[in-house]
């Protein structure tokens, strides 16, 4: 059974990848996330039993159109986000521009302090602490992929989570 199943997603990939390789290049006009969000409808497409599917080209092209929905979604609330710092950082200190070079040059020692740090850690803890935290795997698939229970991965994270707020300059 599982078997059979298998061959269908293969089919229903090799099938309907091109067109949506083309419908997501169209809108999102960059090859690698296009990529990235056909691998996404696979994805999606994995957790549905597909022998109930009645029309399978409509429901894998209504999981792209949801996709893109909360990709424009994501995208908003990063630009409101950065709009608002912004403007604190403007109302704060209107002398200080954002892409100021020193403010840039700090923010690099920030990034490369943190990346130091997470180098330090055991090599599963950095991995599920940078899938968790950054890539926003959720714990059951971090948990499937790993052979762990969730219980394990939430303590992995809390580790590393510790670890890095220990090493670095968290206000505490």
């Amino acid at each position: 059974m599982e078997r059979a199943r298998q061959q269908r997603l293969d089919d229903l990939c090799r099938r309907f990848r091109p067109a949506l390789l083309a419908y997501f290049l169209r809108r999102v006009r960059n090859p690698a996330e296009a990529e990235d969000l056909a691998h996404d409808v696979f994805l999606r497409l994995a957790g549905v039993p597909l022998d109930q599917l009645r029309s399978a080209d409509a429901y894998i092209f209504q999981i792209a159109a949801n996709l893109l929905r909360d990709r424009a979604r994501r995208w908003k609330v990063r630009n409101d986000y950065a709009a608002a710092q912004l403007a604190v950082v403007d109302a704060e200190e209107p002398e200080m521009h954002p892409l100021d070079p020193e403010r840039i040059e700090a923010a690099r020692r920030s990034l490369a302090t943190l990346v130091a740090r997470l180098i330090e850690l055991p090599q599963r803890t950095r991995e599920i602490f940078i899938l968790y935290r950054i890539e926003n795997v959720t714990r059951h698939d971090i948990a499937q992929a790993y052979g762990l229970s969730i219980s394990t991965v939430e303590k992995e994270v809390a580790r590393a989570t510790a670890y890095l707020m220990l090493h670095l300059d968290y206000p505490r």
